[in-house]
């Protein structure tokens, strides 16, 4: 049985103040809580002040993106082992946002996968489609495509540890979200995808879905066979919401 896990990615949002806020509200009302893991993704100058205020709670952090490289010249950019420092758990890799708009290619988004895996955290790989893509009928393709790329790198048995989250592009920050039905199909044919090699990670895997899920439908997706959880962007900022979401889950 597939222990389901609600992740929040808060983006690029909150202040010093806000996260103390939120991360009191949920911890208040997470009690009932037991069966579902749970974790945030603050921005990284927060993860410290996310550290301090979690530690000793059943709620893990993470972050929402990382470096190829270990250490050196490289301006901006997060090492795995700065992230381990601060007791990370998860890091999201391959984001819509990450892929879009800072263009990375599925074969840096698999590299980013190893990385997180050799530093001992669980990595949270983001693979889904556009809207013009579903329109085109490639979803499939595309979702394979992003997933292969990890399986060519790593091996199938990488995913073991790790979490997969389909976000299907065009219901993310759009209010739209895919049917359970829709978003259940493409689950399914990840976790065949995944079962074609290695039957024993695909029944173990947690596939998330991550596409505007709010309280009101969290529910239905996650009562759906392959559907283990959610990565939540905009209802993981209000305390209200987020806990909605994990009692669903739970």
């Amino acid at each position: 049985m597939r222990k389901p896990l609600v992740a929040g990615n808060w983006k690029m949002n909150g202040s010093l103040e806000s996260v103390r806020e939120l991360l009191s509200g949920i911890l208040a009302g997470l009690g009932e809580v037991k069966n579902a893991d749970v974790a945030v993704c603050p921005p990284y100058v927060y993860i410290p002040a996310v550290q301090q205020q979690l530690t000793g709670s059943e709620i893990a952090w993470g972050s929402q993106d990382l470096s190829t490289e270990q250490a050196g010249a490289f301006t901006g950019e997060v090492a795995a082992s700065m992230l381990k420092d601060f007791s990370c758990t998860y890091a999201i890799v391959g984001h819509s946002e990450r892929r879009t708009y800072h263009k990375e290619s599925d074969e840096l988004v698999a590299k980013k996968y190893a990385v997180t895996r050799a530093a001992g955290m669980v990595p949270i790989l983001c693979i889904g489609e556009t809207l013009e893509e579903r329109e085109a009928g490639i979803t499939e393709q595309v979702v394979a495509r992003q997933l292969d790329a990890v399986i060519d790198l790593e091996g199938v048995d990488a995913l073991a540890d790790g979490v997969i989250a389909y976000e299907p592009v065009w219901a993310i920050g759009t209010g739209k979200t895919a049917t359970p039905e829709q978003a259940q199909e493409v689950h399914a044919f990840i976790r065949s995808r995944v079962a074609a090699k290695s039957a024993t990670v695909a029944e173990g895997l947690r596939i998330l879905y991550g596409g505007s899920m709010k309280p009101d439908n969290a529910k239905e997706l996650i009562g759906k066979p392959d559907i283990d959880g959610g990565l939540i962007g905009g209802a993981s900022l209000k305390a209200a919401d987020f806990l909605g979401i994990c009692t669903a889950a739970n």
